[in-house]
């Protein structure tokens, strides 16, 4: 209740304010002023209280959103399914970044100043740092590591100033100068700083420019890998989560859409519970922070860097002790509903139609008033920024064949091919190369975000991950369908010149399949982005006319005794129809869809089967991957490429598979 959150939220800064003084976390930077505090156990205790609370108000949602998500899956087998599916192979590899690693200086210690570190960023997208390159090499345990979820990199020293003046002077009215020793007044020149809005920040430096831009790439990768983790998985307690927070945020009163949904599903509730804290933490204790200026301002990141660690302990075990419950509950949905999934889909559909009947007078005002006159240039504008990047993808999808049928042609060095091959079967995880095609998105940021800012849609950074993370999966599959398809095609018969002509062959055919894809990828991305944006507004904008009429409704639900149908659900599926078929017609007026799926799920694809976040398979697949440098269908593939260019390359095949860093053949 509102009464008892606000008393937890008192008493929790009390005791952080209580706190102060007694020795600074992590690093324990002075900066001027008194150290920062870590939490003590009894404060650590409170919050976990609070996390408690949440966890008791968020569970009973969740288990709902899991029955629904069963009813929907066993609906969608049941259902008539789309006549356009995929035609790409789907890749088998799992999203990762590459490891990267090498020196630069960070800000720490006390008092703070810039030090030399060897720093790691991990396949899973875990940043590390030692404080020498032998340190890592030997094994031993890091000077301080992070999970990038959550974090906002910046390579501006006056931007990232900026930042901190901001941070504390806006709620204080601090216009206290710095000192003339005060953080970061000297230059620096080739800056990296990591961002958190619930964490201490991280300030890191590189030598060159060169250095700069590769760590520029790699973290930025490990920061969306981190992000979309939960996104990206289509497994039903995944998207059961996210509709669950959803709705618990609805019921708080939260209907704007954010990015607080990035992360994993613990990393996500902490950020949940930060957020509604954070303005009577900030209240109350900011002022009682010592030092001024971004003195203050980084002795409050310190501060928030202890509340989230506490936060998200509490997270991470309270969902690791609903586990079991979690999967025995899943295992007996699939059970209950599945019998009787036929009698509670025709139920679903007589409240609906009653319910739409009841509604439908408010809800056609709604969408004429304030989405018909924005929905046709959002969908443009959507619409727009998914061709772009789909272009960029083909272009160096095109460029990438170009080059292994040019080396066949001119240069057919079994080194020099088996080096392109595997660039070519590398490109989706090329960071410099992927590049451009995320620029593309990025262009669309300003734009989208005037066009969405209207309807409280704040989420522009979910929104641009999962075009990126779009354009990473199409590369992915025309990869792995190109190799699959120059494997079957391409015999030892063949001499340099015929293998070069059946891959330009294959070339088009993978490109055709791309287009495919490509456009069918387009209209599920459009429509899923398009009730993000929109629906939270609708609910919002008709809470007070048609809530009331729901209750009626609740004993025909009821009486079915099953958790899978609430009338929330069915209303909200109401709302959700009707504004896709209002999408669908934009799409029509656009692209001449006609075939556009108007089905509630064919909205719901999302990138990247893999299992749940934080999985021990999840990670030793990674592992693997990273270790073979080739996922599920690609080896074979290559070693086709391989040992058909002509018979005089046959010969040389074996010490090419056992060169060091080349899978064997078994």
């Amino acid at each position: 209740r509102p009464e008892r959150k606000e008393v937890l939220q008192s008493r929790v800064t009390r005791a952080v304010v209580a706190g102060r003084g007694r020795g600074a976390p992590g690093d324990g930077s002075r900066m001027g002023g008194r150290p920062s505090s870590p939490l003590d156990k009894q404060q650590q205790q409170h919050l976990r209280d609070q996390m408690d609370t949440l966890l008791r108000n968020f569970l009973p949602c969740y288990r709902g959103q899991l029955a629904a998500s069963v009813l929907r899956q066993i609906s969608r087998e049941l259902g008539p399914q789309e006549p356009a599916g995929s035609q790409l192979l789907r890749s088998k590899k799992l999203p990762r970044v590459r490891e990267h690693r090498g020196p630069l200086t960070q800000l720490r210690g006390h008092p703070l100043q810039w030090q030399p570190i060897f720093c790691v960023l991990r396949g899973d997208g875990r940043l590390e740092w030692f404080s020498h390159k032998e340190e890592y090499e030997n094994g031993n345990r890091p000077l301080g590591s992070t999970a990038l979820t959550g974090y906002t990199l910046l390579t501006s020293q006056r931007e990232y100033l900026h930042l901190l003046d901001a941070l504390c002077s806006a709620s204080l009215g601090d216009n206290t100068q710095e000192e003339p020793d005060s953080l970061l007044e000297v230059p620096v020149r080739f800056p990296l700083f990591l961002q958190h809005p619930f964490r201490r920040h991280l300030c890191f430096s590189a030598a060159t420019r060169e250095a700069q831009h590769a760590w520029r790439l790699a973290l930025q990768g490990g920061i969306r890998l981190r992000g979309t983790v939960l996104q990206r998985s289509q497994a039903p307690a995944a998207r059961a989560f996210l509709d669950a927070v959803r709705l618990y945020r609805q019921h708080q009163g939260h209907f704007d859409g954010d990015d607080v949904t990035l992360g994993s599903d613990a990393e996500v509730l902490t950020a949940v519970l930060m957020r509604e804290q954070l303005p009577t933490l900030r209240a109350q204790t900011l002022p009682g922070l010592q030092g001024a200026g971004r003195a203050r301002a980084w002795a409050w990141t310190e501060l928030l860097e202890a509340v989230h660690a506490a936060v998200l302990a509490g997270a991470s075990a309270g969902l690791r002790a609903f586990q079991p419950e979690k999967d025995d509950l899943l295992a007996s949905l699939e059970k209950t509903i599945r019998p009787d999934a036929d009698q509670l889909l025709r139920l679903r559909a007589s409240v609906a139609g009653r319910m739409r009947t009841d509604i439908k007078g408010p809800l056609e005002l709604c969408l004429r008033r304030h989405v018909d006159p924005q929905l046709p240039r959002l969908a443009q504008t959507l619409l727009d920024t998914v061709e772009a990047l789909l272009e960029v993808v083909r272009t160096l999808l095109a460029q990438g064949v170009d080059r292994l049928s040019g080396h066949l042609r001119q240069s057919p060095s079994g080194t020099r091919l088996r080096r392109e091959v595997h660039s070519f079967g590398e490109m989706p995880w090329d960071l410099a190369l992927m590049q451009a095609c995320y620029r593309e998105t990025e262009r669309s940021r300003g734009r989208l975000g005037q066009l969405a800012a209207p309807f409280g849609f704040l989420g522009m950074q979910s929104l641009l991950f999962a075009a990126q993370d779009l354009a990473q999966q199409l590369m992915a599959d025309a990869v792995a369908t190109f190799l699959q398809l120059a494997d079957q095609c391409l015999t030892t018969a063949l001499n340099c010149d015929q293998a070069a002509q059946r891959l330009e062959r294959v070339r088009g055919r993978m490109l055709k399949k791309f287009e495919s894809d490509g456009r069918l990828t387009q209209r599920r991305f459009i429509r899923s982005w398009g009730l993000c944006i929109f629906l939270p507004f609708v609910l919002r904008q008709l809470e007070p006319s048609c809530r009331k009429e729901l209750p009626e409704f609740e004993g025909d639900v009821l009486a079915m005794g099953s958790q899978a149908l609430t009338t929330e659900g069915i209303y909200e599926d109401v709302i959700r129809g009707c504004l896709l078929q209002r999408i669908d017609r934009e799409l029509e007026k656009a692209l001449g869809a006609s075939d556009v799926s108007c089905t509630l799920d064919g909205c719901l694809e999302v990138p990247w089967e893999q299992e749940e976040a934080g999985g021990e398979r999840h990670r030793l697949l990674e592992h693997a991957s990273d270790c073979w440098g080739w996922g599920g269908g690609g080896l074979h593939g290559v070693y086709g490429i391989v040992v058909s260019v002509g018979s005089w390359m046959a010969q040389n095949v074996p010490c090419f598979l056992t060169q060091p860093g080349w899978p064997s053949s078994s």
